[in-house]
């Protein structure tokens, strides 16, 4: 029986064995080159945020949209300068909070009305007037706690703040404030018609474990709890290797991990195992951009042949791919899931 792209995804996240590996294409920046769009404008507008997902899906054909605009969404629509340009994505040039004790004339952005949010919004409601139920649609809400608080700050100075211990209540204010406008854009996500939604969050190579457990944690565990209660799946990303508190990712209530090459995906295997679901691991820099098919369906293989037994993962790139990464590696990504991918009813793979 045929299931579609949207019941594969949810049988894995559910702790299911689907019929094979579903794929994901963190793609944005791509979409945008594939579609032949200037990539400043596509991202900000949705109606071409959507259209360069759509002409990207039909040509690979992946389980999961991945739809977002970069890491400055949710800085920009609370006032920081945000520059776009046609070779990167957009990026936080002057923040907006000058004086840590400015935190209490922050406003929380309106996600119908505050930009880009609203080009965000649109365009997941016009992928899902396109696809309906059958692609799994994940609306990122942009960047965690921590790292939307880095924005808010500039990412200099806020590592500074978080060095002074006179600090402390003021960046628990931060926080706190950055984790409710999280909540509010993911619920907006959702009712545009978003099936799952995303955080991107400072990870152990910037801030120490202990740093992340007293002060990222607990915002995490709020976030993934109002998640849960609107039965709405999120997952959480984070860059680099996260060995020394992937446990305390799992237990953040994420039902997706994203995670990249340089964690061991033998351990991050182990450590998830019947609690969450992988989703990555295949270098989108080393492989999937700079090397040839033949390396990403070996390297693609290799994290299937690790990751998929028992359920659980989701084939992807660890990243955001660069718009230069070629048409052909990421076919052989995909192609790799549907070859090398497939279950039997008892969660081991059949291979070739």
């Amino acid at each position: 029986m045929t299931i579609t792209s949207l019941e594969r995804v949810m049988t894995v996240i559910s702790g299911g064995i689907p019929d094979r590996v579903p794929t994901d294409l963190h793609n944005f920046l791509l979409a945008a080159r594939t579609a032949g769009i200037p990539l400043a404008e596509c991202m900000q507008s949705g109606e071409l945020l959507a259209e360069s997902q759509i002409v990207a899906w039909r040509i690979f054909r992946h389980d999961m949209l991945l739809v977002e605009n970069g890491t400055a969404a949710l800085g920009q629509a609370m006032g920081c300068g945000v520059v776009y340009a046609d070779d990167a994505a957009p990026l936080v040039v002057d923040p907006v909070l000058k004086r840590l004790e400015d935190v209490n004339e922050l406003q929380l952005p309106d996600p119908e009305k505050d930009q880009p949010l609203p080009q965000i919004l649109k365009a997941v409601s016009v992928l899902k007037r396109e696809f309906g139920d059958r692609v799994f649609i994940m609306g990122r809400a942009d960047q965690g706690p921590m790292a939307l608080a880095a924005a808010l700050r500039g990412y200099s100075q806020f590592f500074l703040d978080l060095g002074e211990e006179k600090n402390g209540p003021l960046i628990e204010r931060l926080l706190d404030f950055c984790v409710e406008a999280d909540i509010r854009y993911a619920r907006a996500l959702r009712e545009a018609g978003a099936h799952g939604t995303s955080l991107g969050e400072l990870g152990s190579d910037t801030i120490s474990p202990a740093m992340y457990r007293r002060l990222g944690l607990p915002r995490l565990r709020k976030f993934y709890a109002a998640m849960q209660e609107k039965r709405f799946p999120a997952s959480l990303h984070q860059c680099g290797n996260t060995a020394a508190v992937l446990s305390d990712m799992v237990s953040s209530g994420a039902v997706i991990l994203e995670l990249d090459p340089r964690t061991d995906a033998r351990e991050a295997k182990e450590t998830t195992r019947k609690k969450t679901t992988i989703l990555g691991m295949v270098d989108p820099a080393h492989v999937l951009e700079r090397g040839t098919p033949a390396l990403v369906q070996e390297k693609s293989r290799e994290a299937i042949e690790v990751l998929a037994p028992g359920g659980g993962f989701i084939l992807g790139p660890g990243c955001a791919l660069t718009p230069e990464t070629p048409e052909a590696n990421v076919k052989a990504l995909v192609e790799c899931a549907a070859e090398f991918g497939r279950y039997r009813p008892d969660g081991t793979l059949l291979g070739r």
